[in-house]
């Protein structure tokens, strides 16, 4: 089944590498993720995360030069979900993050909204912790 899709675009006044190197640390997520505001524990090849859906663990795509910063997060259930994650360098010293918003099965319309909306205010809060950085930081 195909799902509806919301696509959620911030454009950040920092450098693409910094934006990717800042936004990949799984360490600074609790910063900008509010899902993750406990914070994430390293456990092998991926982390653990308690958030407001429980205990979850995160696979995020290895480090990369191409600004992916895709993950699956598997909830306690076993419900997953690929979560598409970009920074795209937005001329000489700027970027653009896209999140791809993916209609969960069972979600209606208002609830998809408010996945979209939340994943809006993440990205605005990590905009806002990164425009404030010193541009060496």
């Amino acid at each position: 089944m195909i799902r509806n899709v919301r696509i959620v675009d911030v454009t950040i006044e920092r450098d693409a590498a910094a934006v990717y190197a800042f936004a990949s640390r799984p360490e600074t997520m609790p910063l900008w993720a509010s899902g993750l505001a406990s914070g994430l524990v390293p456990a092998g090849d991926h982390w653990i995360a308690t958030g407001p859906l429980g205990i979850a663990r995160i696979v995020f795509t290895p480090e990369n030069s191409l600004g992916v910063l895709d993950h699956t997060v598997i909830l306690e259930t076993g419900e997953t979900t690929y979560n598409a994650f970009r920074v795209t360098p937005n001329g000489d010293n700027g970027a653009v993050v896209v999140f791809t918003v993916l209609q969960q099965p069972g979600a209606d319309e208002e609830s998809f909204r408010r996945d979209a909306d939340w994943v809006r205010k993440d990205l605005m809060q990590l905009k806002s912790i990164l425009e404030a950085m010193p541009p060496e930081a």
